[in-house]
């Protein structure tokens, strides 16, 4: 039996490295979001600098793991074999819970989540002794750190709107003063805002990055004889003071001898502080329980007492990490940061809430999120009678979006600009350090998020055309949070208890099957990343003539065509063979297409404004055609979902002759399809001509199954739930014939008076297109 907990030490080993992995997965999002998003510097860059800052935190972290040893519960309470329960279960729950949420791409707190699956673990191994022993369900509390859990709960909801209001509040101020046009202030305006700026976030390093450490800790004669501990609690003001006037003349000799973009500067030292303070303060997330473990083992071996003889009580004391254990946890940290693609997924999730510009929205209006949009505008409109109108002009001047340039329009530009970033990282910063040094449990995760939602919001990037949208998306990953809480305890909570029922039984299912439930994550999550790039996918024109439409179009013609194509037949397939599993596939297939169409017209309004005034008639020809592929793919949608619906209530098959005519039409479509897409595929529009020549025979050969249903309707037809999917069926064929139709003799009558086919084979774009 004593075996099994060697083994379970070095699960708890391989564990916390996977942890590890998908933490800083998870709080990735916490200090890349301002660089990327404002794409200051490269991304490489971005990595760089953060990595920089995540070895140094990890490398000078306090190391002192007192949440996980003994925050929670009271660990006199315990045995050792119960400890090991305790911390084995809390590690199996952590790596999937925080899996999940990088998978979905919602970023959550690793410190809700630990100190839940602690206080779960702990109240169900409270509970069992309670029921072994006679007790009652009162004493519970006897076990358990109650004040913990309740200041970690208190602290979600002021990381919510504390953060949330400061980040809107700060971001209106400086964009009043500085206006979208800052580049342009005079360089003392620059300076000012780079000192602000720049105390903020060094204070923030030394308070939350260094102020734990040992080197923090140790007395220094040019402080007085004090340790920089003291000296950061007791000189607040003086140290803020000094820092102001040192990085304001800095950022001056920065802006006007260097000619320097002082914001860059805030950017990249901002960065670097996140992650610093993320890697040595949350590094006890990921580690602190296998090291609190494997002190418990050693001093229990040391001991000679049996597992369940020997009390916890001595883990209540301080015991100092390892270094060279601190140093191995930073470099996997920093080699997550640079290969997870779930990191990149998770910051995507954060960027798309609080882009400037239009993006494709990936969550749906909600009640709520109606309502909170709703009553800011009211809220705007009382504020727009009180202020004067001459007031109001001039504040609506100074948020004024920057004019932008045609080459600039077509460009992947930033999610929004480094005044904003700067704001993010100095306003995120100055509330961790003061709940810091208030000893106030703010999360990390909450707090860097809330802040960049709060700025958003004052920065007018949540305007009529997307505010529910992303209002929606705030409150799923608030959502998420709160989930992450209950979640965590109550899942840790089973795993304590199954693993109480028989250890040596149920240890190795259990990590087993977390073990396998990862790897099957980390599949489903590659296979999907590849399917995306892999999978063709309708682009947007950015051209500026009918040329130039033309031969962009062909290319989003040939997909819909080539995807149209395999939708049809999979329905009729799926029919013939009452296949649910195809059908049901099938159907997500032609949401995404439609949802791809949509988003094509969604962006009409961008398209015109790129067009060149001797252009105009582009516009027309992408607005029809456009029309024609959401006509086709509303269609293709009717036929797919109408045959799911039939199979799915296991209504009768289709007849034998249904079938047989259902597939010969499959058939002449499908010819028309490769036909069709050759045609796009090697832009030679001439041939659509003869394509559009048997427009008649296919129109004929519906027409003759639909009468020939009507024939049999007469007599010989008994199931009215087959006889209304047939003539569905038909008629919508003969609606996606139509569109098809529309959409080639749109296409040759433009291409035909507008260029030569010789010429657009010779025209540079073509290649750029196709490799595109």
């Amino acid at each position: 039996m004593d075996n099994i907990y060697l083994l379970m030490i070095i699960a708890l080993v391989i564990l916390a490295v996977a942890d590890l992995v998908v933490g800083v997965s998870n709080d990735a999002v916490n200090f890349l979001n301002s660089a990327i998003g404002s794409k200051a510097v490269s991304f490489k860059t971005v990595v760089i600098i953060a990595s920089v800052g995540v070895a140094i935190g990890a490398i000078f972290s306090s190391g002192m793991m007192e949440v996980a040893r003994k925050g929670i519960f009271n660990p006199e309470q315990f045995m050792f074999n119960e400890i090991m329960i305790i911390f084995m279960a809390v590690m199996i729950t952590d790596i999937l819970l925080l899996d999940f949420f990088n998978t979905i791409g919602l970023p959550t707190s690793t410190t809700v989540s630990i100190v839940f699956e602690l206080l779960g673990a702990s109240v169900a191994m409270a509970l069992i002794k309670i029921g072994h022993d006679g007790g009652q369900f009162s004493d519970v509390i006897n076990y358990i750190n109650n004040d913990k859990a309740t200041e970690i709960i208190l602290g979600i909801l002021l990381s919510v709107v504390i953060a949330f209001t400061i980040g809107a509040i700060v971001q209106w101020f400086t964009r009043l003063l500085l206006s979208n046009n800052f580049e342009q202030k005079a360089n003392w305006v620059g300076a000012i805002f780079g000192g602000l700026a720049l105390t903020s976030i060094t204070y923030f390093i030394f308070i939350k990055g260094l102020k734990g450490t040992s080197f923090a800790n140790n007395n220094f004669d040019i402080l007085g004889g004090h340790t920089m501990a003291y000296f950061l609690e007791n000189r607040v003001f003086t140290i803020l003071a000094a820092s102001s006037v040192f990085w304001s003349l800095l950022s001056y000799a920065v802006i006007t001898l260097l000619k320097a973009n002082i914001y860059k500067l805030i950017i990249i030292v901002g960065t670097f502080a996140l992650a610093l303070a993320f890697a040595g303060n949350d590094l006890v997330n990921f580690i602190g329980v296998p090291m609190a473990a494997y002190n418990a083992f050693e001093l229990w071996v040391e001991s000679g007492l049996a597992a369940d003889q020997f009390p916890m009580g001595v883990l209540a004391e301080k015991v100092p990490a390892n270094n060279w254990l601190l140093f191995a946890a930073g470099m996997i940290m920093v080699l997550t940061l640079w290969f997870s693609t779930k990191a990149k997924n998770v910051v995507k999730t954060s960027l798309d809430l609080s882009s400037q510009g239009a993006t494709e929205e990936r969550f749906q209006p909600n009640f709520l999120s109606r309502t909170f949009v709703r009553s800011a505008i009211a809220m705007s409109q009382m504020s727009s009678y009180i202020l004067p109108g001459s007031w109001q002009k001039k504040i609506d001047m100074q948020f004024e979006p920057r004019l932008i340039s045609k080459k600039e329009e077509t460009a992947d530009l930033p999610a929004f600009d480094m005044v904003r970033a700067a704001v993010n990282l100095m306003v995120a910063a100055v509330l961790i350090s003061i709940a810091t040094s208030w000893k106030l449990p703010l999360s990390t995760t909450y707090v860097t998020f809330m802040v960049a939602m709060g700025t958003s919001l004052a920065d007018r990037a949540w305007g009529a055309e997307s505010a529910v949208y992303r209002v929606a998306g705030v409150l799923n990953v608030i959502g998420g949070w709160f989930f992450t809480a209950f979640s965590a305890f109550a899942a840790a909570a089973l795993v304590a208890y199954l693993l109480s029922l028989n250890l040596e039984v149920m240890f190795p299912i259990l990590l087993l099957a977390a073990i396998g439930l990862l790897i099957r994550s980390s599949i489903a999550h590659s296979k999907k990343s590849k399917a995306i790039l892999a999978e063709d996918s309708l682009t947007k024109a950015g051209s500026s003539s009918v040329q130039g439409v033309i031969i962009e179009s062909a290319g989003n013609i040939s997909n819909v065509v080539k995807r149209g194509n395999r939708i049809y037949t999979n329905a009729i397939e799926g029919l013939a063979k009452q296949d649910l599993s195809l059908l049901k596939k099938n159907k997500k297939q032609v949401t995404k297409l439609s949802d791809e169409v949509d988003i094509l017209r969604d962006n009409i309004f961008y398209f015109i404004k790129n067009l060149d005034e001797t252009s105009l008639r582009a516009s027309s020809f992408y607005i029809n055609i456009l029309g024609y592929l959401q006509d086709m793919t509303q269609s293709l949608e009717y036929i797919s979902k109408t045959s799911h619906k039939h199979i799915h209530n296991n209504h009768k098959k289709l007849k034998f002759s249904q079938i047989k005519e259902l597939k010969e039409i499959d058939l002449t479509l499908e010819e028309l399809f490769n036909n069709t897409k050759a045609a796009f595929d090697s832009h030679s529009f001439e041939q659509i001509g003869t394509i559009i020549k048997h427009k008649k025979e296919l129109f004929d050969l519906v027409t003759d199954k639909i009468n020939k249903q009507v024939s049999r309707t007469r007599t010989e037809e008994s199931s009215p739930k087959n006889t209304t999917l047939y003539f569905s069926l038909l008629l919508e064929t003969k609606d996606l014939l139509t569109a098809m139709m529309n959409l080639l003799e749109e296409y040759y009558n433009s291409h035909d008076s507008s260029v030569e086919p010789a010429t657009i084979h010779t025209e540079p774009t073509t290649n750029e297109t196709e490799e595109e």
